[in-house]
């Protein structure tokens, strides 16, 4: 197999479509989707040689790695700017692996509060289970990273914006402080995508995504990836996901691969209708919050522009009539979809706190600023004009 590394000079949307590329002997133009679990050896002697140490393009077991696999992984680190990658089965078994891979019993983790609510019982449940101290922090507040932080704590966990109540954390000044007391900067950066945010150049060690997400962006497959560097990837993070199954599947990674090559206009066009959408919907009346990176109004409107390109393709909506008011606003919509994903090519629209987050407490989700009467929208490439007509219609029809 031949591979194509990816130059210097490329932009982001060049490395999109050709970083990682492995041509066989046959010269295909799409990649090859390498649907096998395992891999045959010339010789007995090759099997033993294979199994002390693997070299480039040489495989053992699917769950090891695989030669599609690999391909995805090239690409969305050279995406990245990452040394290395490691592709798994979904965001969570990312999440999750980036941390356990790296934590034991006594050590110590901080993390913002503002979490997806899997992301919080890995946290709260799993780490804690196994000795490991986790302590909690308002992630917008560096007075609370800067306390909680220790000589002895190990890594910092937080979402670049979170959710669903969309606050931007400052990457740069969070990542100091974790690095004066030699802590590893672990972030979740799935609603800034791969392509508005320099996360690793902000001062991140690791950066995890959901590729369930924008990177397939079209509702197929589950996926996730852990980038870092070579060190982290192939030392901590590989032997823990290869012998505990978190692995990607080939036929997923073939997925993940194609939609790559349109990731950077999917989600442009997608942050270009979230603006217009936002914008549009501010002050309209039975809203009490439109909470939007990209509007004058947001908390950290001057971090989420210094950060980021754009204020991303996801909107939360506060209704003030309650979850009454909510559910109506929802049944009422024709266009937008009720589900509890993000990141597609449909908008979707969920009430977090009696989906995504209702494993909470009601004191949890008022902490965190989850009323009853939110909703969180991902906006789609829809054309944004039938998207504001819908949702404006389905606001009147809310507050009837």
């Amino acid at each position: 197999m031949t591979d194509a590394t990816p130059a210097k000079t490329w932009k982001k949307r060049t490395r999109a479509v050709h970083s990682g590329t492995r041509r066989s002997q046959y010269g295909e133009v799409s990649e090859a989707l390498f649907l096998t679990q395992g891999f045959v050896y010339d010789s007995a002697e090759a099997a033993e040689a294979r199994f002390i140490e693997t070299g480039p393009d040489e495989y053992i077991y699917a769950r090891y790695g695989n030669p599609t696999v690999r391909m995805f992984e090239d690409r969305i680190a050279a995406l990245e700017g990452a040394e290395d990658a490691f592709a798994t089965a979904s965001g969570m078994a990312a999440v999750n692996g980036a941390l356990v891979s790296m934590l034991g019993a006594g050590d110590h983790v901080v993390a913002a509060r503002a979490l997806f609510g899997s992301c919080l019982y890995i946290l709260e449940e799993v780490l804690t289970r196994y000795g490991v101290e986790v302590s909690f922090v308002d992630g917008t507040d560096l007075a609370q990273w800067e306390a909680a932080i220790r000589p002895d704590t190990k890594a910092v966990f937080f979402e670049s914006i979170s959710n669903p109540t969309l606050e931007v954390i400052d990457i740069a000044a969070v990542s100091r402080l974790a690095h004066a007391a030699g802590a590893l900067v672990i972030v979740d950066n799935v609603f800034a995508t791969p392509v508005f945010q320099d996360t690793l150049g902000l001062g991140a060690d690791v950066v995890v995504y959901s590729a369930t997400k924008h990177i397939d962006g079209q509702g197929r497959c589950l996926g996730g990836v852990i980038l870092g560097s070579k060190q982290f990837i192939r030392k901590t993070v590989e032997p823990y996901l290869k012998h505990t199954g978190g692995a990607m599947s080939p036929f997923n990674a073939w997925v993940m691969l194609k939609s790559l090559e349109t990731v950077e206009l999917r989600c442009r066009a997608q942050a270009e209708g979230a603006q217009r959408i936002a914008e549009a919907l501010e002050g309209q009346p039975g809203l009490s919050r439109v909470i939007f990176p990209g509007l004058a109004s947001h908390p950290q409107r001057a971090l989420a522009a210094q950060q980021m390109e754009t204020g991303g393709t996801v909107i939360a909506l506060d209704l003030d009539g309650g979850q009454e008011a909510a559910f109506r606003f929802l049944n009422a919509l024709e266009i937008v979809t009720i589900s509890n994903n993000l990141g597609d090519a449909k908008s979707i629209i969920t009430h977090p706190a009696t989906t995504t987050h209702q494993r909470l407490t009601e004191e949890q989700r008022q902490a965190l600023g989850i009323t009853r009467g939110l909703v969180r929208l991902s906006v789609g490439l829809e054309d944004p004009d039938d998207l504001i007509a819908d949702l404006t219609a389905a606001l009147a029809a809310a507050g009837a």
